[in-house]
C-alpha cells in the first residue's frame, strides 16, 4: 500500500497533464476564477504563476535574420549541386523549406 500511495502522491510536470487534470488543480486554487471556461494555456500559466514558477521566454528570430539563413543555406545547396552531392543537396532543401515556413509563422 505504501507503494501505491508514494505513485499518487508523485506529481507529473505540469506541461505533460491533460486539461482535466490542470483544471483539478485549478480549481483547488483560490483566487483563480473560471477555470472552466479556461483552455490549457491559460490554465497552465495560471497554475505555474501560483506555484511561483516562472515561465521562460522563447527568443524568436526575426524574418529577415531567418531570410539571411536561407540565402546562406541556398548557396551551400547550389555548391553541393555542383558537386554531385545529392544527399546534401535534398538535407539542404528540407532545411531551406522548414525555414521558410517559420518565416510565415514569425510574420
Amino acid at each position: 500500500m505504501a507503494e501505491k500511495e508514494k505513485k499518487q502522491k508523485k506529481e507529473k510536470p505540469l506541461d505533460r497533464m491533460t486539461v482535466k487534470e490542470l483544471k483539478e488543480i485549478a480549481l483547488g486554487i483560490e483566487g483563480i476564477v473560471g477555470v472552466h471556461a479556461m483552455n490549457k494555456a491559460a490554465l497552465f500559466s495560471a497554475v505555474k504563476k501560483h506555484r511561483g514558477i516562472k515561465e521562460k521566454k522563447k527568443k524568436s528570430e526575426s524574418v529577415l535574420e531567418i531570410k539571411k539563413r536561407i540565402a546562406e543555406l541556398k548557396v551551400k545547396k547550389d555548391e553541393s549541386r555542383a558537386e554531385g552531392d545529392k544527399r546534401m543537396v535534398d538535407i539542404l532543401r528540407k532545411k531551406i523549406s522548414r525555414l521558410k515556413k517559420k518565416t510565415r509563422r514569425a510574420a
